[in-house]
C-alpha cells in the first residue's frame, strides 16, 4: 500500500518499448517510465522482433528500478505485479512475463496478466478520472484498429476489426513508399499538414453495408500505383499532398464508422486509444463529428497513446478485483483474442 492505497508495479514489453509504472488503484500513476527502441529500429524500417527482445532483456531490470525510484516506493510498498500477456511479439512479451513472474515469486505478491489492448483502452482511466463505462471504444495502432463496445471495465466486445492491415501498419507502409522513413504516422500527420487532402483521390472503403470492419490494404496499394505512375509519366510527386490524400482517405472511414458504431448501439461517449490516436488530422474530425451528434470524446495525452505501463497496471486493477490473480503457469500467447 501507498498511502493506504493498492499499488500495482505495472510492465509492458509486447512489442519495442519497454515500460514500467507504479499505479494506485488504477487511477493514479505515480511513475510511468518508457525505454523506447525506435532509433534502433529506423535502420530496418520496421521493428525486428530478435532485435526487439535482446534490448527488453538488456532494459527491464532497469526500467522497474526507476518506476520504483520515481514513485519513491519499494516492492515492500507493492501489492501487485501486472503485465502484459499477450497480444504481441513472443519473444518481447515473455521478457516481461518472465519478470513479472520473478518478482511475484520472491515478493509472494499476486501476478496480473493483462491484455494489451485493454490496457490501452484504460489510459483513459488514468488521463480522465471522472470517465466510467459504458462507451464505444477505437482503438488504432500500429498492430490493431478495433471498434469495442466496453459495457464495464473489464466487459469488451469487439464489434469490427481491420481484415488486412491496421492504421498504424498502412501509415508506416506508405510513409516507405514515399521516403519520409519510419515510424510513419507522426511523419505523416506531420507533412500532411503542408498539403491538399483532396489533391488526389483514394478510394474509401466501406465494406458491406452495417459492417463495422476496416480494409487498408487497398488504399496502401493505391498509393504505390499512384507514385509509379506518376514517376513513370515523368511528373514530380507532391509528397504532402499524397501524404495528406491518404490520410484523409483512412480517417474518413474510421471516424464515420466508430461514430457510427456509437449512435446505433445508444453509447454517448467514445474513447480513443492506441498510438494513432495522438494523430492530429484524427482527434480533429473526431472532435467535429463528436460534437456534431452530442457525443463526448475522451482521448489520451500522446505519452498514454503509445504503449506503456501506466495503462497496463490500470488494466490489472480493474482485473484483480473482478478475477483476483493469475498463477505463475500464465503464458505468453502473441494471437491472444480480446
Amino acid at each position: 500500500m501507498i498511502d493506504g492505497k493498492f499499488a500495482i508495479l505495472a510492465i509492458e514489453s509486447s512489442c519495442d518499448e519497454t515500460a514500467a509504472a507504479v499505479v494506485l488503484e488504477g487511477r493514479d500513476a505515480l511513475s510511468n517510465v518508457i525505454s523506447s527502441q525506435i532509433d534502433i529500429h529506423k535502420a530496418y524500417g520496421g521493428v525486428v522482433p530478435e532485435i526487439a527482445s535482446r534490448h527488453h532483456l538488456d532494459n527491464v531490470n532497469w526500467v522497474c528500478r526507476k518506476a520504483l525510484d520515481d514513485a519513491g516506493a519499494s516492492m515492500d510498498d507493492i501489492d501487485a505485479i501486472g503485465v502484459t500477456y499477450g497480444p504481441g511479439l513472443v519473444g518481447a512479451l515473455l521478457i516481461g512475463l518472465a519478470t513479472a513472474k520473478a518478482y511475484a515469486l520472491a515478493t509472494g505478491k499476486p501476478l496480473i496478466g493483462v491484455h494489451h489492448i485493454h490496457g490501452h483502452i484504460c489510459a483513459n482511466y488514468i488521463e480522465h478520472k471522472d470517465l466510467e463505462p459504458p462507451f464505444m471504444a477505437l482503438v488504432i495502432s500500429g498492430g490493431h484498429t478495433n471498434i469495442v463496445e466496453v459495457t464495464d471495465y473489464n466487459e469488451l466486445k469487439v464489434l469490427g476489426g481491420t481484415r488486412d492491415d491496421a492504421a498504424g501498419e498502412a501509415y508506416d507502409k506508405v510513409a516507405r513508399v514515399l521516403g519520409l522513413g519510419y515510424p510513419g504516422g507522426p511523419l505523416i500527420d506531420r507533412i500532411a499538414k503542408e498539403g491538399n487532402p483532396e489533391a488526389v483521390e483514394f478510394k474509401r472503403v466501406f465494406l458491406e453495408k452495417g459492417s463495422m470492419d476496416f480494409s487498408f490494404s487497398g488504399i496502401k496499394t493505391g498509393v504505390l500505383n499512384y507514385v509509379n505512375s506518376e514517376k513513370q509519366a515523368g511528373r514530380e510527386i507532391n509528397v504532402a499532398d499524397v501524404a495528406a490524400s491518404f490520410q484523409q482517405a483512412v480517417l474518413d472511414v474510421v471516424v464515420a464508422k466508430t461514430v457510427e458504431a456509437a449512435l446505433s448501439l445508444g453509447k454517448d461517449k467514445i474513447v480513443m486509444a492506441g498510438g494513432v490516436a495522438a494523430n492530429s488530422r484524427l482527434r480533429g474530425m473526431m472532435e467535429a463529428e463528436c460534437e456534431k451528434h452530442g457525443l463526448g470524446l475522451y482521448t489520451p495525452s500522446p505519452i498514454l497513446c503509445t504503449d506503456n505501463a501506466a495503462m497496463i497496471g490500470c488494466a490489472a486493477y480493474y482485473k484483480y478485483k473482478a478475477e483476483g490473480a493469475d498463477d505463475l503457469t500464465l503464458d505468453a500467447i502473441p494471437n491472444l483474442p480480446l
